[in-house]
C-alpha cells in the first residue's frame, strides 16, 4: 500500500508544512502503515492505533523537538516513532540493534523521556516545565497520559505539586477505555473551543481580580463556576489540583484537537485537557478485542490470525494460573492480587472462578503490595501477582510492610530474567539482588515446569514472606503433576556427578548447564533456593571439586552467585569459584535466545568460561 504524504515527512517540520484538510489522509495512511507495520514484527498494535490523530495534531500544533512531548508507558508512542524519523527502521521493531518499543533519549531528540514503565510522564514534563521557566525559555511541554496510568499514585503525587508550582505545563489524558464516559460531540466540542479560549480565560482572571476584594462574593462565583462546570464536564477534580481542565473531546477528531491544541498552547500555568480515544481505533478485530490486540506477534493483517508459536508447552504463566485455582480450591483463605496484569500474569481463569476473592488494584504497585499485608494480618493467604521489574516500584512496602513484619505474603514473580523485545524497561535482572538481601524472605527460582508449581505450593506453607520467581515463556517441557506437594525449605538437588567441575545453577540456567556438563563432565546442581541457601550441598561440592561455577540469569552484583560466595567465605573454604550471570549494565531488547547466547549463558558460552577458567589456573 502506498502512503504518498506519509512517506514525503522525514521530520515534524515537514508534517507542519501540510494544509490542515491533508491531515485526515495523512492520519489514514499512518494508521495503514501501523497496520503493515506492526503484522510483520509483532508490538504493541490496539493502543498505537488509538493514538493517530492525536499524534498527528501534537506534531502539527506544537514545535517539536524544542516544546516536549513526554509520552507515558510507551505503547502508545509507535505513531510518533513514525512521524520523527524512525519509520524505516520499525522493520526491525524491538528486535536486536532495531527500533525500541518504549521512547529512549538516546534513539531520538524527539524522545524526551525514555519510559517503559507507566506513570512518569506528569512528573518528567513538570521537571522539563520548572527548568524551562528556570532559564527563562519559552517552550511547552505536554504530557500524554493514559487512562489506565493515571490509577498510579505517582501520577497524582505529580498533579498535586504541579497545581501549585507556576509552570506552563499541559497534561493530556488520553482516555482510551472509555472509563469516564460523557457525551461526546458537537457541544463538548464547543465546550472545549470555548473554555480553552483566550476570551473566555482572560475574562475568568480579570473577573478573580475585581473579586479579590470581596472574598465572600469571590467563594460564592467560584462555587457556582464548580458546580456548572460539574455538570457539564469531569473536570472538578482536576481543577480542585489547581489545572484549568478542558474537555472531554474526541481524540480522533482533528477538528476538534488542532484548535483547540493551539488554543492551549497559548494559555499559561497548568492546563489539563480530556481527549476520548478508541483502542484499535480503524481496525475493527483490534476494536472488538482491543486486549487480545494490545500486544500481539506476528499476525495476517487481513484476517487476524496470529501465527503458531513454535512451542506447544504450557509457559510458567499458565502453570501459575493452574496452580492459584487448584490452591484457591483447597484453601478459602487464598486471595489473588494483581496490579492491572490479569492476563498478562495468568489470572483470566481465576478471575472467573474466584470473583470475591480476585482482585485487580489498578496500575498501583505500592498499594498492592501493602494491601496484601493487610490481608495476612487478618488471616488470609494473599498471592501477589506481579512482574519482576514491577514489583521494583515496591520495594519500600515489600521491606517495611510485609518482611519486617514477617507477614506470610507469597510473590509470584513472572518475567525474571530476560524478556525478549521489550527490553532493558522489562528485564528481570536483578529480582534475585534486591530480593535476597531482605530479612524473612525465602526466595525460589524453578528450573521447570513441574518445579515451578511446587515452589508456589511450598510457598503458600510457609508462615513468613517468600517468592518464586520464574522467566517468561515456556520452560523445558516437564510435566505438571496435578498434586500440591512441596520442596523441603533451603534444600537443591544433585542432577549430575561429575569430575573437578560443579556447576550451581538457579532456575532457567539448569538446562543450559546440564547440555554443558556433558561436554565437560561436570556435576550439576539444581540450588533451587536462592535464600535461604543450601549451604550443606555448596560446601559438599567446594569439597569434591577443583572448581565451583555459578550460573544465573540476574545480575551479577548480588543474587546467587554472592549468596555461594557469601557461604563459601563463612565456612573459610577457599575454593576456585567463577560467578557466571548478567553483567553490569543494561541489556537492550532482542530475541532473548540470541541475548543470552551473546552473553555467554548458553551451553556454548558456559563451556567456553568454564574451559577458560581452567586453562587461566593450570597455566598460572
Amino acid at each position: 500500500m502506498t502512503h504518498p504524504l506519509l512517506d514525503a515527512i522525514l521530520s515534524p517540520a515537514d508534517l507542519r508544512t501540510l494544509q490542515r484538510e491533508q491531515l485526515p489522509q495523512l492520519a489514514d495512511e499512518l494508521r495503514a502503515f501501523l497496520l503493515e507495520s506492526v503484522s510483520k514484527t509483532g508490538g504493541h498494535l490496539s493502543s498505537n492505533l488509538g493514538t493517530v490523530e492525536l499524534t498527528v495534531a501534537l506534531h502539527y500544533v506544537f514545535d517539536t523537538p524544542a516544546d516536549r512531548l513526554v509520552w507515558d508507558v510507551g505503547h502508545q508512542t509507535y505513531p510518533h516513532k513514525a512521524l520523527t524519523g524512525r519509520r524505516g527502521g520499525m522493520q526491525r521493531l524491538r528486535m536486536k540493534d532495531g527500533v525500541s518499543g518504549f521512547p529512549r533519549r538516546c534513539e531520538s531528540e524527539y524522545d524526551t523521556f525514555g519510559v517503559g514503565h507507566s506513570s512518569t510522564s506528569i512528573s518528567a514534563a513538570l521537571g522539563m516545565a520548572v527548568a524551562a521557566r528556570n532559564k527563562g525559555e519559552e517552550r511547552r511541554v505536554v504530557a500524554i497520559i493514559g487512562d489506565g496510568a493515571m490509577s498510579a499514585g505517582e501520577a497524582f503525587e505529580a498533579l498535586n505539586n504541579a497545581g501549585v508550582i507556576d509552570a506552563n505545563l499541559l497534561v493530556i489524558l488520553n482516555d482510551n477505555d472509555m472509563s469516564i464516559s460523557p457525551p461526546v460531540g458537537a457541544l463538548n466540542k464547543y465546550l472545549a473551543r470555548l473554555l480553552s479560549g483566550g476570551t473566555f480565560n482572560a475574562a475568568r482572571r480579570a473577573g478573580e481580580k475585581v473579586l479579590a476584594s470581596l472574598p465572600n462574593v469571590l467563594e460564592f462565583a467560584n462555587r457556582v463556576e464548580e458546580h456548572v462546570k460539574g455538570m457539564i464536564s469531569p473536570g472538578t477534580l482536576f481543577e480542585e489540583f489547581g489545572f484549568n481542565y478542558i474537555g472531554p473531546i474526541d481524540g480522533h477528531d482533528l477538528d476538534a484537537l488542532i484548535p483547540t491544541l493551539q488554543n492551549l498552547r497559548k494559555l499559561k500555568g497548568p492546563q489539563f485537557l480530556h481527549v476520548i480515544t478508541r483502542k484499535g481505533q480503524g481496525y475493527k478485530l483490534a476494536e472488538a478485542d482491543p486486549i487480545l490486540y494490545h500486544g500481539v506477534g506476528k499476525f495476517d493483517a487481513a484476517n487476524g490470525i496470529e501465527q503458531a508459536k513454535a512451542s506447544g508447552r504450557p509457559t510458567y504463566t499458565q502453570v501459575f494460573g493452574d496452580w492459584l485455582c487448584d490452591q484457591a480450591t483447597a484453601d478459602n483463605r487464598l486471595v489473588g492480587i494483581t496490579p492491572a496484569m490479569r492476563e498478562g500474569s495468568g489470572m483470566v481463569r481465576f478471575a472467573q472462578e474466584f470473583p470475591q476473592r480476585y482482585f485487580d488494584v489498578g496500575i498501583a504497585e505500592q498499594h498492592a503490595v501493602t494491601f496484601a499485608g493487610g490481608l495476612a494480618c487478618e488471616g488470609m493467604r494473599p498471592v501477589v501477582a506481579i512482574y519482576s521489574t514491577f514489583l521494583q516500584r515496591a520495594y519500600d512496602q515489600l521491606i517495611h510492610d510485609i518482611a519486617l513484619q514477617n507477614l506470610p505474603v507469597v510473590f509470584a514473580i513472572d518475567r525474571g530474567g530476560l524478556v525478549g523485545a521489550d527490553g532493558a524497561t522489562h528485564n528481570g535482572a536483578f529480582d534475585l539482588s534486591y530480593l535476597t538481601c531482605i530479612p524473612n524472605m525465602v526466595v525460589m527460582a524453578p528450573s521447570d515446569e513441574n518445579e515451578c508449581r511446587k515452589m508456589l505450593s511450598t510457598a503458600y506453607t510457609l508462615n513468613g514472606p517468600s517468592a518464586v520467581r520464574y522467566p517468561r515463556g515456556s520452560g523445558p517441557g516437564t510435566p505438571v503433576e496435578a498434586s500440591l506437594d512441596i520442596l523441603p525449605t533451603g534444600k537443591g538437588e544433585l542432577r549430575r556427578r561429575g569430575r573437578k567441575v560443579a556447576l550451581l545453577a538457579f532456575g532457567a540456567m539448569l538446562a543450559p548447564a546440564l547440555k554443558a556438563a556433558e561436554a565437560l563432565d561436570a556435576s550439576v546442581a539444581n540450588m533451587r533456593f536462592v535464600k535461604p541457601l543450601d549451604t550443606e550441598l555448596v560446601r559438599q561440592l567446594a569439597a569434591e571439586h577443583e572448581l565451583l561455577v555459578s550460573i544465573e540469569e540476574n545480575a551479577l552484583i548480588g543474587g546467587g552467585g554472592a549468596e555461594i560466595a557469601r557461604a563459601l567465605e563463612e565456612a573459610g573454604i577457599t575454593v576456585p569459584f567463577l560467578r557466571l550471570g548478567l553483567p553490569d549494565r543494561f541489556i537492550d531488547h532482542g530475541d532473548s535466545a540470541l541475548l543470552l547466547a551473546e552473553l555467554g549463558l548458553d551451553a556454548a558460552g558456559i563451556e567456553r568460561s568454564v574451559m577458560a577458567s581452567l586453562n587461566k589456573a593450570y597455566n598460572s
